[in-house]
């Protein structure tokens, strides 16, 4: 069982069911992340999974999160260990992480993102230690305090095993992965009657586990109907989205402009 994490942190945030607004970042550069962090985002979720990031453009976006104290947790490819090593050393607050399917997969990441009791490589050196320089242990104890690990439920043989999965020591929170779950169910929408159905299984499994639920949301009808279930993490379209539904307002307005006599 991990500690209790710090108070004020993200994960006692996550924890206690705060309202918490955050976006993916598709872009792989810091300023995004610059940009979004200065304006309050609680975090941002870099997109290693579906975007084009690579360990140095994670690098700097995690970088600007902390920067703006803006939480900074990563999308990793997969569940590997050596892809959650990687941007936790980098100094991400947390990770998503993709494809949690089963308990025995949710229990090796769980041990794979902390040390006492787990499996996580060390290093002293590195940005989340501080460069070297303090007490191994009173690193040890903040890092496993503060790290957030949350399970990403999108597909359908993880419904099966899901109150294991929720209950797993470590996971602090499940992510409604609707996309997936809509394209491996061959659904006709994300929010038909199987996605439906799916959604409310995985928020109950959560609920009974006393597990926090965080969400993807294209707008705030989406945002009130996952609220009323119980999420309360949402992340909010993507840089790319935002800019495009910015940009697409302001050209419709200049477009709308009436030619001069």
């Amino acid at each position: 069982m991990p500690p209790p994490p710090p108070d004020g942190s993200f994960r006692a945030r996550l924890s206690r069911r705060d309202i918490l607004a955050g976006t993916f970042i598709k872009t792989p550069t810091l300023h995004g992340t610059e940009i979004l962090g200065a304006l309050g985002f609680d975090f941002v979720v870099i997109d290693e999974e579906h975007s084009p990031f690579d360990r140095q453009a994670t690098d700097a976006a995690l970088f600007a999160a902390r920067a703006t104290g803006a939480a900074g947790l990563v999308r990793v490819p997969s569940p590997a260990p050596h892809h959650l090593l990687s941007v936790l050393d980098c100094g991400a607050t947390g990770v998503l992480v993709p494809h949690v399917a089963s308990a025995a997969l949710a229990a090796q990441v769980a041990a794979a993102c902390r040390y006492r009791g787990g499996r996580r490589g060390y290093s002293g050196s590195v940005r989340a230690a501080g460069y070297g320089g303090g007490k191994m242990w009173d690193y040890v104890d903040r890092a496993d305090a503060a790290t957030t690990v949350v399970a990403q439920i999108e597909d359908p043989e993880a419904l099966d095993e899901i109150d294991a999965i929720a209950a797993t020591d470590g996971i602090d929170a499940l992510f409604i992965g609707r996309g997936d779950l809509t394209a491996a169910m061959g659904a006709a929408t994300n929010d038909a009657p199987p996605i439906r159905d799916a959604v409310d299984r995985i928020s109950a499994a959560a609920r009974r586990a006393g597990k926090p639920v965080m969400v993807f949301v294209g707008g705030m009808t989406e945002a009130n109907w996952l609220h009323g279930i119980g999420a309360s993490a949402f992340v909010y379209s993507s840089d790319q989205g935002l800019m495009k539904q910015a940009a697409a307002k302001a050209l419709a307005d200049l477009r709308g402009l009436s030619p001069q006599a």
